[in-house]
């Protein structure tokens, strides 16, 4: 039954960038599709340039709306993703991002793991916020080029998505292309191989410390319909959950932790049937530990 639910999940995920990314005569003629679709922002990280991609990015969504002249900011893309996030919070992160499972499936190679201290670790988890911060809102909203425009700082100078999804299709499939990579296309595919190296040893790497979409919908993931309930009066504390739980969460006592992509892998792991996702903000029973510290009191 769990790896049922695990298979389940990498086919949603495998389906999902599938059927984002079905524009094939893109990959053939190596062109980018701008069709109506284009209009749309799927609600995972997938690149805008990426030969296939039907819909756009919401990062770079977001960066292409600034209007640094007028300081437009970009209302709709933002509303968008507060309402994604408002619903389901990092859902999406755990089920319709592909760079998410190209990680996860380059986390399964059979190699020693880095567990990264948590003194540094919980550190890094900040990183994320900074880029949305500096690099998605402040630097392309107030930020003038030459030509008096905001620049999308992230999706020039570090996303490894667009690189990898959008800048190695176009330069391999593209002649002039080759030739007109310079050192900004170098930079970011040192980048790109630094977080798919990366990837093989620490899980999902970028989607801890560096992803601006995941630290956007960790904003919301407290207050979001789709919530993670624990049931205190059935958990036996044998800590399980935490032990599976790919993110490092302290779930029984954050089960909707900013960190949590609901994977749905701690429910699986849980032996006594105490976590389940639900709806609503009803406060969870006490734990074992709680009832004994009542009791000796």
């Amino acid at each position: 039954m769990k790896d049922r639910f695990a298979l389940l999940r990498k086919a949603v995920q495998l389906g999902w960038g599938l059927l984002t990314n079905a524009h094939i005569t893109g990959f053939v003629k190596g062109t980018i599709y701008q069709g109506p679709l284009k209009n749309f922002c799927v609600p995972g990280m997938n690149c805008y340039s990426c030969p296939g991609a039907l819909g756009a990015c919401p990062i770079g969504a977001m960066q292409s709306l600034f209007d640094a002249r007028r300081r437009k900011f970009a209302f709709s893309v933002v509303g968008y993703l507060a309402a994604l996030g408002l619903l389901v919070g990092r859902f999406i992160c755990g089920w319709l991002c592909l760079f998410g499972l190209i990680q996860e499936l380059l986390y399964k190679i059979p190699l020693p793991k880095l567990k990264v201290p948590k003194k540094i670790d919980r550190v890094l988890r900040y990183l994320k916020y900074a880029v949305l911060l500096i690099l998605v809102f402040l630097l392309p909203f107030f930020w003038r080029s030459e030509l008096g425009v905001g620049e999308p700082f992230f999706c020039k100078y570090l996303c490894p998505v667009g690189t990898l999804e959008g800048g190695v299709p176009l330069v391999l499939l593209q002649e002039q292309l080759k030739s007109a990579a310079g050192f900004l296309f170098r930079w970011k595919f040192a980048l790109m191989a630094l977080v798919l190296l990366s990837s093989v040893y620490i899980h999902r790497p970028f989607c801890k410390y560096l992803c601006p979409l995941g630290a956007f919908y960790a904003l919301f993931q407290k207050v979001s319909v789709l919530r993670l309930k624990l049931d205190g009066e059935k958990c036996v504390s044998c800590g399980k959950c935490e032990k599976t739980c790919p993110m490092g969460v302290a779930v029984t006592r954050d089960p909707n932790s900013a960190e949590c992509i609901r994977c749905g892998a701690c429910v699986r792991a849980c032996p006594a049937g105490a976590l389940r996702f639900g709806s609503g903000a009803k406060k969870p029973g006490l734990n074992k530990n709680e009832k004994m510290n009542i009791r000796e009191e």
